[in-house]
């Protein structure tokens, strides 16, 4: 079995193409822009596995991606490539309607091209699963509410009202052409590999060299936070068991607010880092770093994920708790100085084909 992945170098694309490597037999076709999100150290075994091939394409290019399908020939289809950082997308919302709209137009245009050309049991087990995003719902303001897989969309943000475009398309695809699309929104994602413009390896990497720790606001938005290694296990799942037509939920049962995120990262750190060779040396607390910050606008309130719906029909939930997957993540980052200092100095761009 052959299973295609937009976006496999990104943060939670590259979590699926690792668990799919290491836990399955399936073959990996990883198609990713390597924007400045995707990096090809975050699959640092997936060339010696023998079952992972690389093209680097755009998803806005409808040509690239039809040649890709005809050759490579998937059985599915994971489409993880977007846009996804809010603040990006407040400052920049082009990129993100070219490449979660156009680009999400672009995919099912060329996979119900490949699909409508398949025969038999090729044509009957294929599949096309869209990853999105729990921010589609909008905020959630009562303290008990969650959102289910029928919540209506209020998207706040470009990036949020790019992916519910993008949504709404794949469904209408499934719905007027037949294609067999499934659809799962999850929660905040953390972890190993997270580019260091999000909260968590935002934080951990401002304190480790002293610099202030921005919060907006006064911290208390609530997020549900999901490790991506628990992610990646939910969407494979999905996309093998989960029925057509159907979206799935994928929530990690964790509500925190920000605030609470941080100084359990400073705890952490506190525990972990004393010893480390990248720790602070000023002899001040990291909690002392914490700086609040203006609001950033349409900042919603409050994010929990129902996940019921999963456990229920395909029988997953969540191994880490909040406690046990951050102390896993600040305790990656202490132990991968290798990767974020590439990260951050740009040095993992170089590498890349076809240049910086």
């Amino acid at each position: 079995m052959k299973c295609l992945v937009t976006g496999g170098a990104g943060f939670i694309g590259s979590a699926v193409v690792r668990h799919i490597l290491s836990d399955t037999d399936v073959v990996v076709v990883n198609v990713d822009a390597l924007t400045y999100a995707g990096n090809v150290e975050s699959l640092p075994s997936a060339e010696a596995s023998g079952r992972y091939a690389f093209a680097q394409i755009d998803i806005c290019d409808f040509a690239a991606l039809s040649s890709v399908f005809a050759e490579h020939q998937p059985d599915l289809v994971m489409h993880l490539a977007a846009e996804s950082h809010v603040d990006r997308s407040i400052d920049g919302p082009g990129a993100f309607i070219q490449t979660n709209i156009v680009g999400t137009y672009n995919m099912l245009e060329a996979a119900r091209g490949y699909w409508q050309g398949l025969e038999g049991d090729k044509k009957a087990g294929f599949r096309f699963h869209h990853i999105s995003t729990d921010e589609v719902y909008g905020d959630l303001h009562g303290t008990t509410d969650l959102f289910t897989e029928t919540t209506s969309y209020e998207p706040s943000s470009p990036y949020s009202a790019s992916k519910a475009g993008s949504d709404h398309l794949v469904r209408a695809w499934g719905r007027t052409f037949g294609l067999p699309i499934i659809v799962t929104n999850c929660s905040n994602n953390y972890g190993p590999y997270h580019f260091p413009e999000k909260l968590v390896p935002h934080i951990i990497l401002n304190a480790l060299h002293g610099k202030p720790l921005p919060v907006y606001g006064d911290g208390s938005q609530i997020r549900d936070w999901l490790y991506v290694e628990d992610h990646a296990r939910a969407l494979f799942k999905v996309v093998r068991e989960g029925a057509l037509g159907e979206t799935y939920n994928i929530g990690g049962h964790n509500e925190k607010r920000n605030i609470e995120v941080v100084e359990t990262i400073c705890e952490l750190l506190e525990e972990l880092a004393s010893d480390n060779e990248n720790s602070r040396a000023n002899g001040k607390g990291f909690k002392e770093l914490i700086t609040f910050v203006k609001d950033r606008p349409g900042h919603d309130a409050r994010y929990a994920i129902d996940a019921r719906k999963i456990q229920r029909d395909l029988g997953w939930t969540p191994q880490e708790t909040f406690e046990s997957g951050i102390r896993k993540t600040v305790q990656w980052y202490l132990d991968n100085p290798q990767w974020w200092q590439r990260v951050l100095s740009g040095d993992y761009k170089l590498d890349r084909i076809g240049g910086g």
